[in-house]
Formats: structure tokens, sequence, C-alpha cells
């Protein structure tokens, strides 16, 4: 059943978390416990694919990070502290990306299609039932393709710092930041201790070039045209001082989803989930839990 959240546009400010926190204070873990983490392998269409589990609870969470990102870079916040006792949660290493390695990252036409498929037959893979995704920037984007292609796995979505379709603004911001030689040293250094200086550089070019094909190749639309076909309860969090995603993105999301809400977040940039990991915590479980009769 769907969320009845957006008769009329709705868009509300993160103050109102403050609500939300003596509303969900007896069903959130206190933030001094941590759970533990369990790391697996499998193989999905040929690939190699690690992925990563916390928590017993009955509702299950597919985490889905961001370009070139993995569990334990993107979403260690969400693994170990999201209540184990209302969550099950799992985050995935996409194909070629972190752990999920060999074979090295390949770049398909449209290669979030690539992605969505692989994620939506880890579901049916730990055959758990249909799950919840949470996805952040590229796995935002694997979200909404997975939405549109395989509904009938899909629970509710929470997105953040994402888009579905590309314009000539947003392949300007990643191009100024093509150069990784010009990252400061604490920026660079999560991706390095991952894929070493070399494949970094290489991995983050090729994801540039590939990303940016979408507009070259196909007008900018990675799902623009079919989203308004995705009927699943939908959380949409947007940092306001995110400097890689306009407002137009979740703007434009919030406007085609029917049954989804919009928060804007004005002191938030990309990665609201790591620096504001407490609050954007309970902020998603309020979400996820609530009935969606």
């Amino acid at each position: 059943m769907l969320l009845k959240l957006c008769q009329r546009p709705l868009t509300s400010r993160i103050s109102s978390l403050k609500h939300w926190s003596v509303y969900y204070s007896s069903i959130m873990m206190n933030s001094s416990v941590t759970n533990s983490i369990s790391s697996f392998e499998t193989s999905i269409d040929g690939d190699k694919i690690h992925y990563q589990s916390a928590g017993n609870g009955p509702h299950h969470l597919l985490l889905l990070p961001g370009a070139l990102g993995s569990a334990t870079t993107d979403f260690l916040p969400q693994l170990s502290k999201l209540n184990g006792d209302i969550f099950t949660i799992h985050c995935w290493d996409p194909p070629g990306y972190g752990k999920s390695r060999p074979p090295n990252r390949s770049w398909p036409d449209k290669f979030f299609n690539r992605d969505a498929t692989s994620a939506a037959n880890l579901i049916r893979n730990l055959d758990v039932g249909n799950m919840s995704l949470v996805g952040w920037s590229d796995g935002g984007i694997t979200a909404l393709v997975m939405a549109v292609l395989y509904p009938h796995l899909i629970n509710k979505m929470v997105l953040f710092g994402c888009n579905s379709y590309i314009t000539e603004t947003d392949v300007k911001y990643i191009e100024d930041i093509r150069d990784v030689d010009k990252w400061s040293p604490r920026m660079r250094a999560p991706m390095e201790d991952v894929y070493g200086k070399e494949h970094f550089k290489e991995l983050w070019n090729g994801w540039i070039d590939a990303y940016s094909s979408y507009l070259t190749n196909h007008d900018g639309d990675i799902v623009k045209e079919r989203v308004k076909e995705i009927q699943h309860p939908t959380l949409i969090i947007h940092g306001q001082k995110d400097a890689l995603v306009p407002q137009e993105h979740p703007d434009y999301l919030h406007s085609q989803i029917a049954n989804s809400r919009l928060i804007n977040w004005p002191e938030a940039k990309h990665n609201l989930h790591l620096k504001y990991a407490d609050e954007f915590n309970e902020l998603i479980t309020e979400f996820l839990t609530k009935d969606s009769s």
C-alpha cells in the first residue's frame, strides 16, 4: 500500500526533525550502540559481488553507494547505527567497486541499467522478499532505474544527492573535479586506500567519461522520462549546499514521483548522511517505519 504524502506538492524543512526526534525516540537505537557487521561474497551475473549486512529486523534495506563507493566508504554510519531490531541492513559494493573485484569496473552504455540489474539480482539472491532502497548519488540513480525496471522487488525508497537526467551544468561540475591531483590529500585518501593511487585515477576518469556519455549519447536522459511511472513511497532529501546536485534535480523528482516527499536540508552538502549521520538515520527511520496505508 502507498503512503499518501503528496496529494499536493510538499516540501518539509529540516527543522521538523526536532518533532520527529521526540516522536520516534522509542524506536531508534541509542547512538552508543553499534550493530555487528558481517561481510559476504556472492556471484551476480558472473561478477564477484561483495556486500555487508547488519541487524536482524524484519524490514530489509539495500543501501546503494555513490560513484566508486562501497559499503565501508559510503554507509558505515548506517550499517552500524540504524536500529538492528527494526531493520536488516545490506550494503553492496557495485560491480568493479570496493571489494567487488576482480574484474575491474567496466563501462557499458547506460551503465546505470547494468548496476540496477545486478542489484535486483542481488535482492533475488538474498531471497528475503522485497527491500527498501536507500540510494546516495549514483546509488540514488541506480535506485530510480530499479524502481522503473523492477518495481516488484522494492518496498520504499530514500533518495539523496541524485538525479534522473544530466545537463551541461552537471557535466561542468564533474569536469571541474576530474583532476584528482588537485584534490586535497584528505579528499583523495579514502579512495586511494581502496584502489591505490593509479587505479583510483583511472577509475575516476572512466566514471566521468561514462557519466558524461548520457549527455552526448542520450540527450542527458538517464531515467527522466520514466520516473513518473514510480509508485513506491519515496523520500527525497536534498542538501541545499550540495555543490554537485542543483536544486532542480530533487524538485523534478518530487514533481514526477506521485507518492514522494521532499525535504530540503539548508545546511547539508552532498555527504549529508555522513556529516549528520544521527539526524539522517532518525529521519529515514521515521519514513521507513511509518504505515503506508
